[in-house]
């Protein structure tokens, strides 16, 4: 395999047809369902689910078919099929997956950027989406093609592009059994969702968070009341629910205290962040745009990093019943409510946590108030088998070849719900769950990017992978 020439044509791929059509997709303001519940109406999915297509179909991959599929009243799939070339395994087959689907467009963005305004800059191309994950079906694409015109061999490959994935993949179980005989049994599965610790290398996700949330709401009152007159009488809804907060979280630490959200961290994974700490150093906070004099949680890096993939963390995302600044006159407010998300440790069974986090929080309220945790589905998370030894080579020599530099391995602190869904259905795949989502790329935020060279690089490796696969 001629990977300096694999290259090349990717590469190309890239500047010529990738990146004006990832600026295309960025400029569609496919937000996720979740986001969006009135996309059908909107129209900008379908917008996104046809851009692809209809890309895909201009590149005339030799025998690459692609379509959409739709159940009725869920987001649709981009599928494509690709049968075994070369001495592939034709009773063999390699699924690749990736999102559409985008998540909303917060605010804080820079000057001169914007979700759904597509800037390239320093190599660098801005907008909601092209990182998470819309580049994924046109790198996989682009990895088929060059295997194809170099003339390597490669399994049966499928492609799985759903629109669904921000929030939470609710539809993607349907079209799994629905797609069930045509999906096959995949010995090799590629992610391309996932994160990289920095631009220098290929990082392959060794682990992904689970995820719980909800709403977690207090009621005192009936109605606002003067706040001179009930404060020392009635209690204040927001002390409440950071007394029940504090059933779960330590204020000082931020450490989640109930043992049941916790598992034994298995000793290979502690090993494989000593070696992502060793890499990275102080990048691994650094990559965060701390304001002022903000500290990380701890000085000891590898801590950090087992603190993002293998410790459950809170964050509170939202509130209601909380008035503007403009609009906030004394009163005692009758109810507050908090939503809450809680990553969970990748072996943790979201349901169990779910119970866990409904009981804690519910049980003798303070002061009798009416206490509520309405919760969202959860997610259990993720912990990729060992690699095989021929996975193991691929993996470093496509890194070397491609990037320069070795292979590292590290877990992810978000969430692919199909990923344990996959793991669960298939037992025996091996995986690679790889992607762009690196320092400052700031997935979900403001100021998203995608860092092109890195794509290049990644799509680079995938056909590689692939090519070994087949041998």
């Amino acid at each position: 395999m001629d990977t300096a020439a694999l290259r090349s044509e990717i590469d190309d791929a890239w500047r010529r047809s990738i990146v004006p059509a990832l600026e295309r997709y960025i400029a569609i303001p496919n937000q996720s369902p979740a986001f969006d519940p009135q996309w059908q109406t909107h129209g900008h999915m379908e917008r996104a689910v046809q851009l692809i297509v209809d890309w895909t179909r201009a590149q005339r991959v030799d025998g690459l078919q692609v379509e959409v599929v739709r159940l009725e009243g869920r987001t649709p799939v981009v599928w494509m099929e690709l049968g075994a070339a070369g001495a592939g395994p034709a009773a063999d087959t390699v699924l690749l997956y990736g999102h559409l689907d985008k998540q909303p467009p917060m605010e804080g963005w820079a000057d001169g950027l914007g979700p759904w305004t597509p800037v390239i800059r320093d190599g660098r191309l801005y907008g909601r989406g092209g990182a998470d994950d819309g580049y994924a079906a046109f790198a996989c694409v682009a990895a088929l093609q060059a295997l194809r015109r170099h003339r390597l061999p490669h399994a049966r490959c499928v492609v799985l592009i759903e629109a669904c994935e921000e929030s939470g993949s609710y539809d993607l179980p349907a079209y799994v059994e629905a797609l069930a005989d045509r999906i096959g049994t995949p010995s090799l599965v590629i992610c391309l969702d996932s994160g990289c610790g920095d631009y220098e290398r290929l990082w392959i996700t060794t682990s992904l968070r689970g995820l719980v949330g909800g709403t977690l709401s207090a009621r005192a009152l009936q109605e606002g009341v003067h706040s001179g007159a009930a404060s020392g009488i009635v209690p204040s809804t927001f002390r409440i629910l950071r007394a029940l907060l504090g059933r779960l979280e330590d204020a000082g630490s931020g450490a989640i205290l109930p043992a049941a959200l916790h598992v034994e961290i298995p000793a290979e994974r502690r090993q494989q962040a000593a070696a992502a700490a060793a890499v990275l150093g102080p990048a691994v906070a650094g990559g965060f745009p701390f304001a002022g004099t903000t500290r990380p949680l701890s000085e000891d890096v590898t801590e950090l990093l087992l603190n993002r993939t293998w410790r459950p963390q809170l964050e509170i995302t939202g509130a209601a019943g909380l008035p503007a600044l403009a609009s906030a006159g004394n009163v005692l407010r009758p109810w507050t409510t908090l939503k809450l998300s809680l990553r969970l440790p990748p072996t943790l069974d979201a349901r169990a946590a779910t119970a866990a986090l409904r009981a804690l929080l519910t049980a003798d309220p303070p002061y009798g108030a009416e206490v509520a945790f309405e919760a969202e589905q959860g997610t259990s998370g993720w912990n990729a088998p060992p690699l095989a030894p021929w996975l193991a080579e691929s993996v470093a020599r496509a890194s070397r070849d491609c990037f320069g530099r070795e292979a590292c391995f590290q877990g992810e602190g978000g969430t692919i719900p199909f990923m344990a869904m996959l793991g669960e259905r298939f037992p025996a795949a091996q995986f690679v769950i790889t992607g762009v989502l690196g320092p400052r790329s700031n997935a979900h935020g403001p100021n998203e990017f995608l860092h092109l060279e890195t794509g290049a690089r990644l799509t680079a490796c995938v056909a590689a992978i692939l090519a070994d696969h087949a041998r």
